[in-house]
């Protein structure tokens, strides 16, 4: 048995930034990974992938990028070394290929055990990631057999793919990047399009994530919205991080003959897909909060006077959606070969035994903090900030969650010497 004060569950960015600050404050602790370090990011995404922000833009705790590309975009093995770099040059004391099996009170504290042996300590981060579970319809179980099915966490490229037709379900990020790969490789791709947040790549000249970063849109807090708990739902922008900067948009899908449906509402014991008639109104309201969205921007350009430093303002044009999409589909009589879930993940906590999960089971919080004494939780969407969910956001959730679990300390340390 091992003591420590403070047990981090996981090792990516999020749990590396609480690594950096638990030791600028002198508090000891141990990061508990089940695999490697940044093990998400070697195991569970596609070969193409790129990150989503620019190279300037991850910065954490005492650690940025110093290279001669800032506006380019992280290819897969360059966000691991990043991530890798990141613990090396800060020392964390990374306990690698140690699976936590559960976290219960012990009453002074925690007992966390693994399959390495257990730990006691005071606190815990809860930094074990908000992707660990591709999220899958229960009506999945009626595709017909001859159908194969990925998910975007198994996917890697396209030839695990057969030859035939493609059904990719989700139109976020993931959703739209797959798509354009696999239509791009000759297989023919009918895109399943729900809810989703249109962005062009560049605006005005400019990164799109400049503006909002500049502008302040991506520090603004938890506590500063009406419904934080629909904000921490918002799927992600569909942004690329391509070397030419293009936007990836449902126009441009459809330009190289992705083929657009609704929402995919259901799939029948027989094996025919039904798809929600609501498309025209999701690209339509999709293009509206593109549009409030560049309406801020550009009223905070006048009001710091960068109007005549930077391109004119313009528009993308509307989603162009046909007159009747179809509404169904018999997947094996139309083609399809492949069911490509790219509808989104969830964190996996079954091994949390602590009365903190709702009824979904997520974990409770306020802005991080759990309410279990001395629990905290990183990592996951608008936890404290519209960015906590990117490399950048980590290091402010971190320094304001590394504060007020050294206030507990503190606390405790007075209430016993009292």
């Amino acid at each position: 048995m091992s003591a420590v004060t403070t047990v981090i569950v996981g090792a990516g960015h999020a749990a590396l930034a609480m690594s950096r600050c638990l030791a600028e404050r002198s508090i000891d602790h141990v990061l508990l990974e089940r695999g490697e370090v940044a093990q998400s990011w070697r195991t569970e995404r596609w070969d193409s992938l790129r990150l989503l922000t620019p190279k300037w833009q991850s910065r954490l705790p005492g650690f940025t990028y110093t290279g001669s590309d800032p506006d380019g975009y992280r290819t897969l093995p360059e966000i691991v070394d990043f991530i890798a770099g990141y613990a090396k040059s800060i020392s964390a004391p990374v306990r690698t290929h140690t699976t936590v099996t559960s976290v219960r009170s012990d009453g002074a504290g925690y007992l966390v055990r693994t399959d390495r042996g257990d730990w006691r300590c005071r606190t815990v981060v809860i930094a074990s990631g908000a992707c660990n579970t591709a999220k899958v319809p229960s009506f999945a179980a009626s595709v017909p057999p001859s159908v194969a099915t990925l998910t975007a966490q198994s996917y890697r490229n396209p030839t695990q793919v057969a030859d035939g037709g493609v059904l990719v379900v989700g139109a976020s990020s993931s959703g739209t990047q797959i798509a354009h790969e696999l239509q791009r490789s000759g297989r023919p791709v009918t895109l399943a399009v729900g809810e989703h947040i249109r962005a062009p790549r560049v605006y005005r000249g400019k990164d799109l994530e400049w503006w909002m970063d500049a502008a302040g849109v991506l520090d603004e807090r938890y506590d500063q919205v009406d419904d934080v708990v629909r904000a921490r739902r918002v799927p992600s922008l569909q942004l690329a991080g391509t070397p030419d900067r293009s936007t990836l948009d449902l126009n441009a899908l459809s330009d190289i003959g992705v083929k657009l449906t609704g929402r995919l509402a259901g799939i029948t014991q027989d094996g025919k897909a039904q798809f929600s008639g609501s498309l025209r109104n999701m690209c339509a309201l999709s293009d509206l909060k593109m549009r409030r969205l560049l309406e801020l921007l550009d009223e905070w350009a006048r009001a710091n006077g960068l109007d005549g430093a930077v391109a004119t303002p313009d528009r993308l044009p509307p989603t162009r959606v046909e007159d009747a999409p179809p509404l169904g589909m018999d997947l094996v009589k139309s083609g399809i070969r492949t069911i490509i879930w790219a509808s989104g993940y969830r964190p996996d906590y079954s091994w949390l035994e602590l009365p903190v999960l709702d009824r979904k089971g997520y974990v409770t919080h306020d802005g991080g903090v759990v309410p279990a004494p001395g629990v905290y939780l990183m990592g996951m969407q608008f936890l404290r900030r519209r960015k906590s969910a990117l490399i950048d956001g980590a290091g402010d959730d971190a320094r304001d969650l590394s504060a007020h679990l050294a206030a507990y300390l503190d606390n405790a340390a007075r209430r016993m010497s009292a």
